[in-house]
């Protein structure tokens, strides 16, 4: 029976904890593209709640101001939009059961369990992603596709910084496209070809998820989404959490790793998500 600093055993739950939790939490993180809140901003949920509304903000328009109107209305004043979205927590845990005969890596299991919760965090987004306001790919090039994207958002209005998350089976597309004579030569192509990273086109930094699919997105062909940090919010309540408890029955621990999260589109003329002429 491994009982050793290398391995963690029933017998030993502190010794078990810090690695396999610190594995866990760092997993989660570092393999989930939108847990850290980065590329979509997150709304943290305060504890006695399971549910936030998100307001969409709607755009306002700055005023020159030639006379004195009546007292207060000098100004046309910014409000909330009147269509809140409500995003309603949901509860996802992975669990194992780490039992007394035999040695497990700690810090092994904690990366299993957090690659779990990342990856049920990106497939709740990707689908999400489908109500953004949906293209078809009818251009000549990807490419093409993703400047007419970044157009669609730009005409309605929004102005801010994009972000591009790729399809893992339009990746090759995108690669090729970036390989070509169109960036021939350039620091875009060079970064791309060394280090495998689609890299930052006409200013939008692209990435590429493995779970903006067909099955998540309910779509044909599911290409790429480009989207502003005003399309779409995640909610979240503390963090992703580790704990462990006796299992008699088992002969071991029962190990949780679970996350209190939801995800909606905001506002779907702030993002497009490409799919294949249908």
């Amino acid at each position: 029976m491994a009982t050793t600093n290398q391995y963690g055993s029933g017998f030993s739950l502190p010794e078990l904890m810090v690695p396999t939790q610190a594995a866990t939490i760092f997993a989660a993180q570092e393999n989930s593209l939108y847990l850290p809140g980065v590329l979509i901003p997150t709304v943290n949920v305060p504890a006695g709640s399971d549910s936030v509304k998100v307001a969409k903000l709607d755009a306002v328009a700055a005023q020159s101001i030639t006379t004195e109107a009546d007292p207060g209305v000098d100004l046309t004043v910014l409000k909330p939009g009147a269509a809140a979205v409500n995003l309603d927590l949901e509860l996802i845990a992975a669990r194992t059961t780490l039992r007394d005969i035999g040695g497990v890596n700690a810090a092994d299991m904690g990366r299993v369990m957090g690659n779990a919760i990342a990856a049920k965090v990106d497939t709740m987004v990707s689908t999400a992603m489908a109500s953004l306001t949906v293209d078809e790919f009818d251009l000549a090039t990807i490419l093409d596709q993703f400047y007419r994207s970044v157009g669609m958002i730009r005409e309605a209005g929004d102005n801010g910084a994009l972000t591009c998350v790729v399809s893992a089976a339009a990746y090759h597309e995108f690669m090729g496209a970036v390989a070509g004579s169109a960036f021939a030569g350039s620091e875009t192509q060079n970064a791309a070809m060394k280090s495998g990273f689609i890299g930052t086109i006409a200013g939008v930094p692209c990435y590429t998820s493995s779970y903006l699919n067909d099955t998540n997105t309910g779509l044909t062909a599911t290409k790429f989404a480009v989207f502003s940090q005003d399309a779409m919010r995640l909610a979240t309540q503390g963090g992703v959490r580790l704990e462990a408890e006796r299992r008699a029955a088992a002969v071991g621990q029962d190990i949780v790793a679970s996350t209190a999260f939801q995800v909606g589109v905001i506002d779907a003329t702030r993002g497009v998500i490409v799919q294949n002429a249908v």
